[in-house]
């Protein structure tokens, strides 16, 4: 490998890095009715709240809550990921000895 490409491969790895720092402080909430949970870009929930406390009783609406709120925002963090990360990773396996772009 050259030195432009080993200097290309750095730089993309430390863009890398900084996109995997932007989602640790990249925060997506997910509210369904009264509870709102909070995670971060990295998939790590921040924090549950209960906007009623009054539900807290009946089990099921709770059960029910929770479920589609942590697939709701599960599935907005995939996407927030994947979005950040897309440039990068495409960048870097063109970079790569014997990758797409070594063809």
């Amino acid at each position: 490998m050259d030195f432009s490409k080993a200097w290309e491969l750095m730089k993309l790895q430390q863009e890398a890095m900084k996109i995997k720092k932007e989602l640790e402080n990249t925060f997506i909430e997910s509210e369904v009715d009264w509870l709102v949970i909070t995670v971060n870009g990295e998939m790590k929930v921040e924090k549950v709240e209960f906007e009623d406390t009054a539900i807290i009783w009946n089990k099921e609406a709770l059960e029910k809550a929770i479920l589609e709120a942590v697939n709701k925002w599960m599935k907005k963090a995939q996407e927030v990921a994947a979005w950040k990360m897309q440039w990068v990773m495409g960048q870097m396996w063109m970079n790569l000895p014997g990758g797409m772009g070594g063809m």
